[in-house]
């Protein structure tokens, strides 16, 4: 009986710590992409493209800790967020940063809608210029598809991601 708790506590500890590496690579991912879109926002390619080789380097570590719902939804898009953010992290030219930007938002805001894992309120912006989305730590409007000399205040909110309980 003793043996079978001591069992127990092992397993719920082992489960634990695999929910809380997939929380803290959720976390470093999300926070990269946050490091991209400010770079962005303040007209930067180079400090985009570097910020774009942290994030794909977190996207690039195995799940592990998923749920099997929750690793299909982040399976289904892994390919695609590395995609894009290879292809930032590959040049400085803002542009076309920018163009690989809007699917890269796109496709981060399915996963962490479908994950709910979460651990800070996340914005999903919109710039109807560009007709592109992005994600925000901010409710306040900073723009990454216009660098701060034009239109970096132009957008607005369209929906927002709770911390996940």
């Amino acid at each position: 009986m003793k043996t079978l708790k001591i069992l127990s506590i092992i397993l719920f500890l082992a489960s634990s710590s695999l929910v809380v590496h997939a929380q803290n690579n959720i976390d470093k991912i999300t926070n990269n992409y946050f490091g991209v879109k400010n770079a962005l926002a303040a007209g930067s390619g180079t400090e985009a493209q570097n910020k774009a080789k942290d994030l794909f380097a977190a996207l690039s570590v195995p799940e592990t800790g998923l749920k099997p719902d929750q690793l299909k939804i982040f399976n289904s898009y892994a390919d695609k967020l590395r995609f894009d953010s290879r292809h930032i992290s590959e040049t400085n030219v803002i542009d076309h940063q920018r163009e690989h930007f809007a699917s890269l938002s796109k496709n981060l805001y399915e996963v962490l809608k479908g994950l709910k894992m979460n651990t800070a309120i996340v914005y999903e912006q919109y710039c109807p210029m560009k007709k592109a989305y992005w994600l925000s730590e901010s409710a306040k409007i900073k723009n990454p598809y216009y660098n701060d000399k034009e239109m970096a205040t132009c957008g607005k909110t369209t929906a927002t991601l709770g911390v996940a309980k």
